[in-house]
C-alpha cells in the first residue's frame, strides 16, 4: 500500500488503517487466533510511519519553496507600486499648474470680450440708427418706397422688425409739419405687414409649419396685433371640429392636441392655452347651452337638461384642470358661472314652481282615478261629537249609513309616494348641483317643504282622516267593518319611504348649516302628530269592538245559561261565548296582517285589557249553580285560549289564566276554598277581590261561604 492514497479525496484516517491492516494479515486476519501475527502487522506500521514521515518531509520543503517565491514577488510588486505613486503625484503637480494657467487666459479672454464689446455696442448701435434714418427718409419723401427690404415680399420678417422700429421713432415725432404724412405712411405700412404676417402665420398653420409658425409669433409679439395672431391660431385650431351635436366630448382630445402645438409655437404657452379654452366655452359650450335652454315651456325637460349640462361642464372644467391655463386658480369656474349664472339665479324659483306643479298633478290624478273628491277635513273637539252624533240619528233612524267607510277604500297608495319621492329626489340631486353654496341648504328646507306637504299632509295625513271618519261607532248594533288598521299598515310603510329620502337626500344637504335642527324638528313634530291621528284611530277601533262584543253579550247571554236546571242538557260553552270568540278572533287577525312592530303589541296589549275587563264584569253579573259554574269556567277557558293563541301577549294570557283560576272558586267544594284561594294564580289578590266573587255563588248562604275564605 503506497502514500498516494493520501491524496485521494475525501480522506478518512479510519479506513486507510483499516485498508493497511487487511492488506498486511491477509487471509489470516479472519483465521483462528493461533494464527495472527502481530510482529508482522508492527513492522507494517513502523515502515508506513516512515513512509509518512518522508512524505511530510518533502511537502515541507515545497511549502518552504512556494513561500520564499511569494515573498519575492510581493517585495517586487510593492517596488512597482512606489513608482506608480511617485509618477501619479507629479501629474497631480502637472495638473494643477495646467488649470492655473487655463484660469489666466480665460480671465484674459473675458476681459478682452469686455472692452470688445464696450467698443462694438455703440457702433452697432450707431449703424442701426444711421439704417432705420435711412429708412425713415424715404418715408419722409413723397416718391414711393424703394428700398428692397421695404418692399421685397421674400424679406417680411426684415421687413416686420424695421417697420417695428419706425412705428416706435415715429411715435415720439412732433405732431404737425412735414412728420405728419411720414406718420400715416409708417402706421398704414406696419398695419399692412401686420396683417400680411397674420395671413402668413395662417397659412403657415394650415400646412403645420411649426418653425414659422415660431418665427413669425415671436416677431408678432411686439405688434398691436399680436392678439389677431392668437385669435387666428385658435380659430384654425378648431376648423373641422365641433361637427356633432353635443361639444363636450371633443374638447379635451382637441385640447391635448392643441397644447403640443402651443408649447412649440409661442413664448408665452399659458396665457395662450387660457385664451383657447375660454374661446370653446363662451362660443361652444355657451352656444350648445343657450340653445338646449331656450325651450322653458317645459318645466321638467328644462331642469333635466340644466343639470345634465352643468354636470358635464363642470366635469369638463375639471379635466382641462391638468393644463395650464395662467395664474387664476378660479378660472375655469368663472367661465362656467359666466355661461349658466342667468339660469343658476332663477333655478330655485323654477325647481319649486315644478315641484308643486307635478307632485300636485300626482295627487289629482289619483284621486280621480278613485272617483274621489278631496274633502275639507276638520277633527278634534266638537268635529268629532258633530260626527258621532250624526252617526248615531242615522243608526237609530235608520236613514242611512252611521258612518261612512268608502267601501274599505285606504286612499293611500305606494305608487304615488314613490313619484313624489322620485320627484323630490331628482330635486335634491339637481339641488346640491344648481344650487350656490350659500343658498344650499335653504333650497333643500323648501323641496323638504314641499314633500311634506304633499306626501305627508295632503296624502298619508288625509288618508288617516278619512280613515278615522270610517271607524264605527263606540256601541255598534252590528259587527263593525273596521278598515283603520289596513289604513295604518300603509301610512307607516310610506312614511318610512319618507324618512328613508329625509336621511338619504336632506341631510347630507344641510348637515353643516344651522337649518339641519330645523328639519330634524319639523320631521318629528311631522311624525307625532301623525302619530296622534294613528293612536286616536286606533283607540276608537279597539272601542268599536269592544263595544260589539259588549253588544253580543248583553243579547246572547242569558241568566239561565249559567243557572241552568239539574235536567237540562250540559253545554261545552255557552253560544254567547262562541259568537265572541269568532268575532275576537277574526278581529285580531285583521289587525296582526294589516299591523307590524310594535304597533301590534300596542294595539293588542290594550284591546286584550279591555276585553278581560269586558269579560270579569260580565262574569260578575251572574249567579252560578254547580253546571253553570262548569259552564263559565269552559267559556273563560275559551276567551283563553284565543287570546294565547291570537294575540300571543304574555301579560294578557297571565290575567286570563288568574281570571280561569278565579272562576274556579266557584265550583270547588267549600272545603277546598281555601286551599284553591292559596294557589299561585290567586296568592297575591286581595280578600275583598275574592270574596266578591265567590258571593255569585247559589249556595253562599246556604254553605256559609264566607267561614271558608278567611
Amino acid at each position: 500500500m503506497s502514500v498516494e492514497e493520501l491524496d485521494q479525496e475525501p480522506f478518512s484516517v479510519h479506513e486507510f488503517v483499516e485498508r493497511l491492516t487487511s492488506k498486511t494479515m491477509g487471509a489470516r486476519a479472519r483465521g483462528r487466533p493461533e494464527d495472527f501475527d502481530p510482529m508482522m502487522l508492527h513492522g507494517a506500521f513502523e515502515k508506513m510511519i516512515s513512509d509518512l514521515q518522508e512524505k511530510n518531509a518533502k511537502v515541507q520543503k515545497d511549502i518552504d519553496s512556494w513561500e520564499a517565491a511569494a515573498r519575492e514577488e510581493e517585495k517586487r510588486h510593492w517596488g512597482r507600486v512606489g513608482e506608480l505613486q511617485k509618477t501619479n503625484q507629479n501629474l497631480y503637480t502637472d495638473f494643477q499648474k495646467l488649470d492655473e494657467r487655463i484660469s489666466y487666459v480665460a480671465t484674459k479672454v473675458v476681459h478682452l470680450g469686455d472692452q470688445l464689446e464696450g467698443v462694438n455696442t455703440p457702433r452697432a448701435r450707431a449703424v442701426e440708427a444711421q439704417r432705420l434714418m435711412n429708412y425713415l427718409a424715404e418715408f419722409l419723401q413723397e416718391q414711393p418706397l424703394t428700398s428692397a427690404v421695404l418692399t421685397d415680399p421674400f424679406q417680411l420678417m426684415v421687413t416686420a422688425d424695421i417697420i417695428q422700429k419706425l412705428h416706435m421713432i415715429a411715435l415720439e415725432l412732433p405732431v404737425g409739419g412735414r412728420f405728419d404724412r411720414a406718420r400715416q405712411k409708417i402706421a398704414e405700412k406696419y398695419d399692412h405687414v401686420e396683417q400680411e404676417l397674420i395671413e402668413e402665420f395662417r397659412l403657415s398653420h394650415q400646412q403645420t409649419d411649426k418653425r414659422k409658425m415660431k418665427r413669425i409669433a415671436s416677431v408678432l409679439q411686439n405688434f398691436k396685433g399680436y392678439g389677431k395672431c392668437i385669435e387666428t391660431f385658435i380659430v384654425e385650431s378648431q376648423k373641422g371640429a365641433f361637427l356633432k351635436g353635443s361639444p363636450f366630448e371633443e374638447v379635451v382630445p382637441l385640447c391635448e392636441r392643441t397644447w403640443t402645438l402651443i408649447t412649440e409655437v409661442f413664448v408665452n404657452p399659458d396665457s395662450v392655452m387660457g385664451k383657447f379654452v375660454q374661446h370653446i366655452f363662451q362660443n361652444r359650450i355657451q352656444g350648445h347651452v343657450a340653445s338646449m335652454l331656450e325651450d322653458r315651456s317645459e318645466p321638467e325637460q328644462y331642469l333635466k337638461n340644466l343639470f345634465d349640462l352643468y354636470t358635464k361642464t363642470n366635469k369638463l372644467a375639471g379635466e382641462l384642470g391638468k393644463f395650464k391655463l395662467g395664474a387664476d386658480s378660479a378660472f375655469l369656474t368663472k367661465l362656467t358661472r359666466a355661461i349658466f349664472s342667468q339660469h343658476l339665479d332663477k333655478y330655485a324659483e323654477v325647481e319649486l314652481r315644478y315641484l308643486h306643479t307635478r307632485c300636485g298633478s300626482i295627487l289629482t290624478h289619483y284621486y280621480e282615478s278613485k272617483d274621489h273628491h278631496k274633502r275639507q277635513l276638520q277633527s278634534g273637539g266638537i268635529h268629532d261629537l258633530k260626527r258621532d252624533i250624526q252617526a248615531k240619528i242615522g243608526t237609530v233612524t235608520k236613514a242611512g249609513q252611521g258612518v261612512e267607510n268608502f267601501g274599505g277604500e285606504t286612499f293611500l297608495s305606494q305608487e304615488v309616494a314613490i313619484n313624489i319621492l322620485q320627484e323630490t329626489k331628482n330635486a335634491f340631486r339637481r339641488c346640491q348641483v344648481l344650487s350656490y353654496s350659500s343658498d344650499l341648504s335653504g333650497n333643500a328646507v323648501k323641496i323638504f317643504e314641499v314633500l311634506v306637504t304633499y306626501l305627508v299632509t295632503e296624502h298619508i295625513d288625509y288618508a288617516v282622516e278619512i280613515g278615522l271618519l270610517g271607524i264605527p261607532l263606540a256601541e255598534p248594533k252590528a259587527q263593525p267593518e273596521i278598515y283603520f288598521f289596513d289604513i295604518v299598515n300603509e301610512a307607516n310603510t310610506l312614511f318610512h319611504l319618507f324618512e328613508k329620502q329625509f336621511l338619504d337626500s336632506l341631510i347630507p344637504l344641510v348637515l353643516s348649516s344651522q337649518r339641519h335642527g330645523v328639519c330634524l324638528k319639523r320631521k318629528r313634530e311631522t311624525r307625532e302628530q301623525l302619530e296622534q291621528k294613528i293612536g286616536m284611530g286606533l283607540d276608537r277601533s279597539i272601542t268599536a269592538i269592544v263595544g260589539w262584543i259588549r253588544f253580543i253579550f248583553t243579547t246572547e247571554q242569558k241568566k239561565t245559561d249559567f243557572k241552568p236546571e239539574e235536567d237540562a242538557p250540559m253545554q261545552m260553552i255557552s253560544p254567547a261565548c262562541s259568537k265572541v270568540v269568532r268575532a275576537l278572533t277574526a278581529f285580531v287577525e285583521s289587525i296582526r296582517s294589516s299591523l307590524d312592530g310594535q304597533n301590534v303589541e300596542i294595539c293588542m296589549t290594550e284591546l286584550g285589557k279591555r276585553f278581560h275587563r269586558m269579560v270579569y264584569e260580565h262574569i260578575l253579573n251572574f249567579q252560578y249553580n254547580s253546571i253553570g259554574a262548569m259552564l263559565v269556567i269552559c267559556d273563560v277557558n275559551e276567551y283563553r285560549k284565543c287570546v294565547k293563541e291570537g294575540m300571543r301577549i304574555p301579560i294578557i294570557t297571565q290575567l286570563f289564566e288568574r281570571l280561569h283560576a278565579l272562576c274556579n272558586l266557584l265550583v270547588v267544594v267549600p272545603e277546598n276554598l281555601k286551599v284553591v284561594r292559596s294557589g299561585e294564580q290567586l296568592a297575591d289578590l286581595e280578600d275583598s277581590v275574592i270574596q266578591n266573587f265567590v258571593q255569585h255563588r247559589d249556595d253562599y248562604r246556604t254553605a256559609r261561604i264566607a267561614n271558608f275564605i278567611k
